[in-house]
């Protein structure tokens, strides 16, 4: 999911890490300093469009390395979330840095994420531009839930409990929807797909060149 970009001022004094307050929390999370760009699929690839295995091997450097990369990754493409078919691995895994509509940071990943939504008595909808990373360049107003909760684990098989509201709770919805197998796009009037996928065209070069000059200046710096 692309970050709002007014929103994209992380204050390191309200930072929720893996769904737990911490009291500071550095701009580049320590994953990304520890991974590798991979590149991000573009809507129209197989794997973006099958639903995505359950994680059954928890603990293992493979599991660790691939949450990192897809931390770097994330961040390189400015990215507010990032599901690990969005690089080509099609498990049920994603990443997440994402500011609420409060000012609030939320870091953190989860593996097998199961999503509730309110129900129709507590559920409001709020009509908002998204965009997605695997649609470079794009946007357009989608529907979604102002409150999420998203139960899961994390790397090491600790059940984890991730609660969403505003945009953070849009990034949950969107996120998951991935490892189904979906984009946004999914959820638009053919019309409104048509539009995106022709913004997308005209945008993606502009996209993928910032993505070039962000990790280039990672690498040097």
């Amino acid at each position: 999911m692309s970050v709002r970009p007014e929103r994209f001022r992380p204050d390191d004094r309200r930072v929720r890490v893996q769904g737990q307050p911490v009291d500071t929390y550095p701009v580049l999370p320590p994953e990304a300093g520890r991974g590798s760009f991979r590149r991000v699929t573009v809507t129209g690839e197989e794997v973006l469009g099958r639903p995505c295995q359950e994680v059954t091997g928890f603990g293992t450097p493979e599991l660790s390395t691939l949450i990192d990369d897809m931390f770097l990754t994330m961040h390189v493409a400015e990215g507010a979330g990032l599901a690990a078919n969005q690089v080509g691995v099609g498990l049920r895994l994603f990443v997440y840095d994402c500011l609420d509509d409060h000012g609030v940071r939320h870091v953190g990943h989860v593996v097998n994420p199961v999503l509730d939504l309110p129900g129709p008595d507590g559920r409001r909808l709020v009509e908002e531009y998204e965009g997605c990373l695997s649609v470079p360049g794009a946007a357009k107003v989608v529907p979604r839930t102002d409150r999420a909760v998203v139960r899961g684990f994390d790397k090491d098989g600790a059940p984890l409990v991730v609660e969403g509201t505003g945009y953070f709770a849009r990034c949950l919805q969107h996120e998951t929807d991935h490892l189904f197998g979906h984009t946004y796009l999914d959820r638009l009037s053919r019309r409104d797909r048509k539009d995106a996928l022709r913004q997308m065209t005209d945008r993606q070069d502009e996209v993928f060149f910032g993505r070039t000059e962000r990790l280039a200046r990672l690498v040097r710096g």
